[in-house]
């Protein structure tokens, strides 16, 4: 059997992030008695050079292996003449590669990528009890990681028969209706909980649960059997499982999962192969 293993770190742009513009607003001292007579301006990030960098770099999506200028302009906002600057000097610099009259990320990308020392650790403690639980159960495994109200990817293995679309190393999934990020939601303060709640909880499947009570629901059950298990929520036709990876003193870092196509999907018998696996690397790390 052959084992894949799918991306690194820092190879894949995610997403593109909405930049917001903030105004800067004189307010007069006469009419808010508490403003402070000479306060300073706040500047707009967007204004300096690293605020319009910042766009075009995340302008790149997943399926994206290149951009033109025209589609780079339309997805920052920015500028056409800032931007063809720009990219010209990220191009000197590596970050991003001319192919033909379009632009790609560079590898420099790629090598500073490979620099993040934390996520690298993780991957790199983590891919020996992922091979181990690929060659136990011939399925999809994944190793992921709490940022904001997403889970991010830090590895990927499978099969040849596994998942080859759908989710990706450095790819994003919402915490909610993920295995993954259930594990990481059940363990982690309330608060959070309640951010994913505010930010609206969007169905992808007629499967997701989009009730906050429901949703709370599982998660105290999770809480109570350590295991986390979503059923056609993100994707028709696939179940994961999940266990959370838990470090020293007991310290939340990531969440480890297994996934298949749903008739496949053995919880308790996955169940238990990945609290095997998470215990394993929580002691590596300590």
């Amino acid at each position: 059997m052959t084992v894949t293993t799918v991306g690194r770190v820092g190879t894949e742009a995610v997403a593109p992030v909405a930049s917001t513009h903030i105004a800067s607003t004189h307010i007069a001292s006469t009419h808010i008695a508490s403003a402070p007579r000479n306060a300073a301006a706040v500047p707009d990030p967007m204004n300096s050079v690293l605020g319009k960098v910042r766009p075009i770099l995340e302008a790149f999506g997943a399926e994206d292996a290149t951009l033109s200028l025209a589609e780079l302009v339309r997805r920052t906002g920015v500028a056409k003449a800032t931007v063809h600057r720009l990219a010209q000097e990220l191009v000197v610099w590596g970050l991003l590669e001319r192919a033909g009259c379009d632009y790609r990320l560079g590898l420099r990308m790629f090598e500073i990528g490979q620099r993040v020392h934390r996520q690298r650790i993780l991957r790199e403690v983590a891919q020996p009890y992922m091979e181990d639980l690929l060659l136990a159960t011939q399925e999809t495994i994944h190793f992921a990681i709490h940022d904001s109200l997403d889970v991010v990817y830090l590895e990927k293995i499978l099969p040849h028969r596994g998942l080859n679309e759908e989710t990706r190393v450095a790819g994003r999934r919402p915490l909610y209706c993920t295995a993954t990020g259930k594990a990481i939601l059940a363990f982690s303060p309330d608060t959070l909980f309640t951010e994913v709640v505010r930010n609206g909880l969007k169905p992808f499947t007629r499967h997701t649960v989009t009730s906050p009570g429901r949703l709370r629901a599982q998660l105290e059950r999770i809480r109570e059997e350590g295991v986390a298990v979503e059923v056609e929520e993100i994707r028709l036709g696939y179940a994961s499982t999940a266990v959370p990876v838990l470090g020293a003193q007991g310290s939340l870092v990531g969440a480890l999962s297994i996934t298949a196509p749903t008739y496949r999907m053995n919880p308790s018998k996955h169940g238990v192969a990945l609290r095997a696996a998470a215990l394993g690397i929580g002691r590596s790390l300590r």
